[in-house]
């Protein structure tokens, strides 16, 4: 059989993967990674770094690459038939690897490495720390009965992210409104014409609505017809639950992996699963995190009352919304903002075209860090990726150097998952001697994914403000992968980096967004080409903390109900209850009886943000430290770039992420840029 997962070429054959293709390739791959387990454990391969990564890594990694390109399919372009080869074949990944970080035999051969540690190189050094601490936490030293209810709990919480997943998916998928004419009064013409032409190619009159976010949001923010919001918003926010189809409720299924994650927590020593989650993250207790988000709301709490306060007494006053509810929200703060500042999202969306978008990003990166990006080739699933290399000069007369590549997928589109993210593909890595075919050293490729609204006839796409902010946060993740100087792959880019400060260089190239220098470059209206004028962004830039006071307290929300329901004892069956309670203390405008945001958060539910979504707030305490060095030294300041590509981007994991920090700033990170950036401190901006 000719299939693409055992190909020995460098990158994925996305286009010639087929779901026939996943059982048979695992069929090879996992029996490879066996033996060489098996192998690696036996008297004929010593203690030893160097050979123990001789006999593990290549399989290992050849197996990683392989399932991850069948996991990224199934999030970018599924299909019944896909999904059902992923889930047949999850059971026996995960077992495998659940096997291999709790082997005793390898956990033995590390541990007497480690008596020796002092050989090695930092990095080598950090990775072999990681690794140790890894087979505790997945259940080295289990022993009996513990050690396969150990097994048995990783391989049932992998199938029920799964369905958690697929649920939040399916749901999305699953609504469609048709709405007239007259109920898409106000919504712009690029959003009418999209839901027009899917209308139109369903087979029906008026405007197909979606809960994809493209389409939601807009309709949100601009549609005048109140009732047309409401039943927007209700779709929206009772996706997966109890309040719709009973398949795709995932009521039972977060009450189960709450009930699997602290049992395993407590197999482990840890009293809650989120003791156990931050063992490897910089915050040291749950309580400490907890008093940290608290500290956060308190700043902000005046804030947002102010924020609430205003938007009630303008709603009611210029929009006649007397009793305001939270499907007004989205709309009722547009015209607010519009009417304070004197534009419109929808307004600035016209000067930023994708295709100039990309050029201001793309030159902005070649500037600050010395590296060069141009278009490449690859096999991609879906007509509209792409791919891309970055390049580093090496000297006068001599080709570039590759330092990393990336596909780019930009579009919201039926069976592809919502939100944003960067996955890697495959990491920098020096591969041993001897691993034919490849050899020498293997350079990192990421995915960059993002769910934006689709170009609408001859027109380039157009991004919101917010689109662009989201487009620089991936790249920001993204370079921290590429852009690693660090061979180690256990260490390598973004691998190794402590949870909570992973979004350091992502929010860090947020701020980026705010900046006259780089918008002006990036901006170009789509009908006229002219740049986005000077006192647009002044007003932009005088609306960046617009409602801040409610964004934070919203993300205070998010943060203290993953914490408390992975701290508590009975969250299993108080889900809901503890949610009630933390908009209780944070909230400041009070939600519907009917919203269970808590069953389509995947974040943490199937995202791997478990007892970790803090770090968001965690991390833009550091991101926005950072970014004061260039506001202190310049935007363009090439040296400031430098030592930030050298300090954070290329250090990666290999040391701990507080001396990354200091490293580049010479110093603890301080909280009050954050402050200052988000208008609650004396001295805002």
């Amino acid at each position: 059989m000719n299939n693409p997962l055992l190909a020995t070429q460098a990158l994925p054959a996305f286009a010639d993967i087929r779901p026939e293709h996943v059982g048979p390739a695992l069929d090879v791959l996992l029996p490879e990674a066996e033996a060489a387990l098996e192998r690696a454990v036996s008297a004929d391969v010593a203690a030893d770094y160097d050979a123990l990564s001789a006999v593990l890594d290549v399989p290992l990694e050849r197996l990683a690459v392989a399932w991850g390109a069948v996991s990224h399919l199934q999030g970018v372009a599924d299909t019944p038939e896909l999904r059902q080869a992923y889930t047949d074949n999850l059971a026996r990944v995960t077992e495998f690897h659940t096997r291999l970080g709790a082997d005793e035999r390898l956990y033995a051969k590390y541990k007497a490495v480690a008596e020796h540690a002092e050989r090695l190189s930092a990095p080598r050094q950090r990775a072999l720390g990681n690794a140790i601490r890894d087979f505790v936490m997945s259940g080295a030293e289990l022993q009996g009965a513990d050690r396969d209810r150990y097994a048995a709990i990783q391989a049932r919480t992998a199938d029920v992210e799964q369905q958690y997943s697929e649920h939040v998916l399916d749901a999305t998928d699953g609504f469609t409104l048709l709405a007239t004419e007259a109920q898409m009064a106000g919504v712009p013409d690029d959003v009418a014409q999209a839901t027009r032409d899917a209308a139109q190619a369903a087979g029906a009159t008026g405007h197909k609505l979606t809960l994809h976010m493209p389409c939601w949001m807009p309709v949100m923010q601009y549609a005048h017809d109140r009732d047309l919001r409401e039943r927007m918003y209700r779709a929206y926010v009772t996706r997966a639950s109890e309040l719709g189809p009973p398949a795709l409720d995932n009521t039972a299924l977060m009450a189960e992996l709450l009930s699997l994650r602290r049992e395993v927590a407590q197999l482990l020593g840890h009293r809650s699963y989120a003791d156990l989650s931050l063992v490897p993250k910089m915050a040291e207790s749950a309580a400490q995190v907890m008093a940290f988000l608290r500290d956060i709301a308190a700043r902000a709490r005046q804030h947002a009352n102010n924020d609430l306060a205003e938007l009630r007494e303008f709603a009611a006053q210029h929009l006649g919304l007397i009793d305001l509810q939270p499907w007004d929200l989205n709309y009722s703060s547009e015209k607010l903002k519009e009417a304070r500042y004197a534009f419109s999202e929808q307004a600035v969306k016209q000067y930023f075209t994708e295709p100039r978008v990309l050029e201001g990003l793309f030159h902005l990166i070649e500037t600050l860090f010395d590296v060069s990006i141009r278009a490449d080739q690859a096999p991609v699933w879906h007509h509209s990726v792409r791919f891309f290399r970055i390049e580093r000069s090496v000297g006068h007369g001599q080709p570039p150097r590759l330092v990393g590549q990336f596909y780019l997928d930009p579009y919201a589109r039926a069976g592809k998952r919502p939100g944003a993210w960067m996955d890697g593909v495959r990491s920098r890595w020096m591969r041993p001697e001897g691993s034919l075919p490849l050899t020498g050293l293997q350079t990192p490729v990421a995915h960059l994914v993002c769910n934006f609204s689709a170009p609408v006839g001859d027109k380039p796409a157009l991004l919101t403000h917010d689109d662009v902010i989201t487009l620089f946060h991936e790249f920001g993740h993204g370079l921290h992968h590429m852009l690693t100087q660090v061979d180690d792959m256990a260490v390598s880019g973004i691998a190794g980096v402590e949870w909570d400060a992973v979004e350091l260089p992502s929010q860090f190239m947020e701020n980026f967004c705010w900046e006259w220098e780089v918008l002006s470059r990036m901006s170009a209206h789509v009908d006229t080409g002219a740049t986005l004028p000077r006192e647009l962004f002044d007003r932009m830039l005088a609306a960046r903390n617009f409602q801040s006071g409610m964004q934070t307290l919203r993300q205070m929300e998010f943060a203290l109900f993953d914490m408390r329901i992975h701290a508590e004892a009975d969250s299993a069956s108080r889900v809901q209850a503890i949610l009630d309670e933390v908009r209780s203390e944070v909230a400041v405008m009070p939600s519907t009886a009917d919203n269970r945001f808590q069953h389509a958060f995947s974040h943490i539910f199937a995202g791997g943000y478990a007892a970790g979504y803090y770090s968001y707030k965690w991390a833009e305490v550091l991101s926005a430290d950072a970014y004061a060095a260039f506001e202190e030294a310049g935007v363009f300041d090439a040296e400031t770039g430098r030592r930030y590509r050298r300090e954070i981007l290329e250090a990666g994991g290999s040391r701990p992420a507080m001396d990354s920090f200091k490293a580049f700033r010479g110093r603890e990170p301080s909280i009050d840029a954050l402050l200052r950036h988000q208008g609650m401190s004396a001295t805002a901006t």
